[in-house]
């Protein structure tokens, strides 16, 4: 009877084998799986739907950046015993892409101006102005005055001024100054670094403005 009833056994219909033969299939991951659920419809309407649109590059070299309506991009106030540190911080940033603009007193100063009027004109010509606060930075007089005629032509922290401490307390640093963010100089690669970025920082961000402003 067993085996009679093993003759008659009715074969799998062509579908079943065929849902069976997917399921297996399916449980295995593979590339053409992968690629094809990610091509899926539904998939490629959600992206095709989000507008993509280009991040404008601004040049702050352009010949209609407001980056010339001055003379430097940078002014640096500093003590005379300072000068050969600056002198390395300018030649670095000048020798940037942009090739930044910096005014340093000893090179770009007009012979037989007065000092006085010397350094208050090369801070309304400068868009930043970089104090390296040190201690001989404190004890003239002169640095004094260049850093509050900075706070007068702006007195908010806008970016404009950039405080580098070097070789002072941090219980030493301006009164004038606290609300200002300032550069530690540990170390003069890094500290250069910020420095540049600091004045590209605020001048991508006048470029920026100035567009919104015309548009």
């Amino acid at each position: 009877g067993w085996f009679r009833r093993l003759l008659h056994k009715p074969k799998r219909s062509s579908v079943e084998s065929s849902l069976n033969s997917s399921c297996s299939a399916s449980s295995l991951p593979s590339s053409s799986s992968m690629t094809s659920s990610s091509s899926s419809p539904d998939t490629s309407l959600a992206i095709s739907s989000i507008p993509l649109s280009p991040v404008p590059v601004l040049d702050i070299s352009a010949s209609d950046s407001p980056r010339w309506d001055k003379s430097y991009d940078v002014c640096m106030c500093h003590s005379e015993g300072d000068l050969e540190l600056v002198e390395e911080l300018v030649s670095y940033l000048e020798g940037q892409p942009e090739s930044l603009r910096c005014f340093l007193q000893l090179r770009d100063a007009v012979v037989g101006g007065a000092l006085g009027t010397e350094l208050c004109d090369a801070v309304r010509s400068s868009h930043c102005w970089v104090l390296l606060i040190t201690p001989g930075f404190l004890r003239d007089p002169w640095c004094r005055f260049q850093m509050h005629q900075a706070l007068a032509e702006a007195p908010m922290a806008d970016g404009r001024t950039i405080p580098v401490l070097r070789g002072v307390d941090r219980r030493e640093y301006p009164k004038e100054l606290r609300n200002i963010y300032y550069i530690s100089m540990a170390l003069k690669e890094s500290s250069f670094r910020q420095i540049r970025d600091s004045v590209l920082r605020y001048l991508r961000e006048l470029c920026r403005s100035s567009t919104t402003r015309t548009e």
